[in-house]
């Protein structure tokens, strides 16, 4: 009897040989990374199956406008379901019997949200990532597995750059503590199993087509109207912003580099821009692209917040070329014309 370890090492030498023939399956594709991936991946020939709930977390009119951009491609098929459905899974696996990579993108986001539904955060960050997990052991070929993460798991780190080399064990929001869990789940499956398994820890992602509860969404929309904006811990903060273009180019990249023979199965790495910029600094650039100042509402730190985040891209670089482009001065005008085209203002 051939073990599960066997089999997914010898199942990816095995789809190595019949490359061309893949299916990608990308869970969370009507959400702004699953979007924008789908639509990296599919303009490159792949074959895609999107999988999402499409819940109301958020504008499910924004959701369904991604989905009829996908439906476009003759390579993109579409399930409606919850990840952590196991019988729903199970289903779609046996539609698509070429499934060999897997891009785990389907998560309930937010960290501010984790303090009023936080059972949402559980069930979708970690019994669906199981339930995915559970149905990729049984497939008979696994190139690769890649999954979302988030700089939320570094906490009450103060070392900067935030680097996967750092301690991360005091995580300040539920949803930074099921981010850091997925990791850990990952790490036990690929010592187990042989699985490759690699998290990206995602630094505040922000352009076209983006997330209605991000700071770019709310603070363009609330301009746009003459309403003040919400500006915490009295504007001292920093996020390592990170343009939508970049994270693509780095989950693909990442994708075509599964860990080599003799590597460690579980890898983790961060996707930011590696640059640390001042939020009132990314206010004036939303300021510029919109041809208005905006009136701000200084407030005080919210529960489970950070005042900075800054990534290490190091490793992310050496491993899978990992580079960059969009300075802030450039990704936010390109996300205002695009709200203003979506929107018609």
């Amino acid at each position: 009897m051939i073990s599960a370890r066997s089999r997914v090492i010898r199942g990816r030498h095995k789809w190595k040989a019949k490359k061309g023939c893949m299916t990608v399956l990308v869970t969370g594709a009507a959400g702004f990374i699953g979007f924008h991936t789908s639509l990296s991946l599919l303009g490159r020939g792949e074959t895609v199956v999107g999988i999402d709930e499409v819940n109301d977390y958020y504008d499910v009119a924004l959701k369904q406008a991604r989905l009829a951009k996908l439906a476009e491609y003759k390579g993109f098929s579409f399930e409606k379901t919850d990840i952590s459905d196991r019988d729903a899974i199970g289903k779609v696996f046996a539609r698509y019997p070429k499934i060999s990579k897997i891009i785990n993108l389907a998560a309930q986001a937010g960290v501010r949200y984790s303090l009023v539904n936080p059972f949402a955060y559980t069930r979708s960050n970690i019994e669906g990532l199981l339930v995915l997990l559970e149905a990729a052991r049984g497939l008979d070929r696994l190139d690769h597995f890649v999954y979302a993460s988030s700089s939320s798991v570094y906490g009450t780190n103060t070392k900067l750059p935030f680097s996967t080399r750092d301690r991360v064990d005091t995580p300040i929001s539920l949803y930074a503590a099921t981010k850091k869990s997925s990791e850990m789940m990952c790490h036990a499956y690929g010592h187990l199993f042989a699985m490759p398994l690699t998290g990206l820890r995602f630094f505040t992602v922000y352009g076209p087509w983006g997330r209605p509860d991000m700071a770019a969404f709310i603070f363009a929309k609330k301009i746009l109207a003459g309403e003040p904006i919400p500006v915490f811990n009295n504007g001292k903060m920093r996020r390592d912003f990170t343009y939508i273009d970049d994270i693509v180019a780095g989950v693909v990249s990442c994708l075509d580099h599964p860990p080599s023979e003799g590597e460690e199965f579980a890898r983790v790495y961060n996707i930011g821009n590696s640059s640390s910029e001042s939020l009132m600094d990314y206010i004036g650039e939303i300021e510029r692209a919109l041809g208005k100042k905006a009136e701000i509402e200084f407030l005080p730190m919210q529960p489970g917040d950070v005042a900075e985040t800054y990534a290490d891209i190091e490793a992310t670089t050496r491993d899978f070329g990992f580079v960059p482009k969009t300075p802030i001065s450039e990704g936010v005008p390109k996300f205002i014309s695009w709200y203003r085209e979506y929107f018609g203002v």
